[in-house]
């Protein structure tokens, strides 16, 4: 084979077009896109929780540990001690947020949607009817005496 047939064996224009549809395969899968979704909603839930703590409960704590310049001013011999208290304060609030929200809303939200599962569907009409029948059976027979047994002649 010559060089010009090794090259046109290779079709870098086929390759190329190939490794977009797997591209596109890969990217416009459902897990993909849920992924996405889930990270950008995820980062609009850190801004609210965010906000809730820089802007609600951080100045309550400021009433109940006063300084005279705040306390996220609290300092010795020039290193911020204010400042890590504060930041931790925040991490310890943003995380009973996410606990609160994810833990117990979402875990009580599930296991409603699985009691809702469980519960079992309604019957069909013909399913009412069969079941009239059976019930009507067994009261039949629980009030005749016991079948004779059929007496050969």
């Amino acid at each position: 084979m010559d060089p010009l047939q090794k090259m046109a064996a290779l079709n870098p224009t086929k390759k190329a077009f190939s490794l977009f549809d797997e591209f596109k395969k890969f990217a416009f899968k459902g897990n993909v896109i849920d992924l996405a979704v889930g990270v950008i909603i995820g980062a609009a839930f850190g801004a609210i929780v965010k906000s809730m703590v820089d802007n609600i409960l951080m100045p309550l704590i400021a009433l109940v540990l006063p300084g005279d310049k705040g306390y996220l001013q609290w300092e010795y011999k020039g290193i911020l001690y204010g400042k890590f208290i504060g930041e931790v304060i925040n991490f310890l609030l943003v995380a009973l947020a996410l606990f609160l929200f994810i833990v117990k809303f979402l875990g009580w939200l599930m296991r409603s949607k699985k009691e809702e599962a469980a519960a079992p569907p309604p019957l069909t009409k013909d399913q009412e009817l069969l079941a009239e029948i059976r019930d009507l059976l067994k009261k039949e027979r629980a009030g005749s005496p016991a079948p004779r047994p059929i007496e050969s002649q």
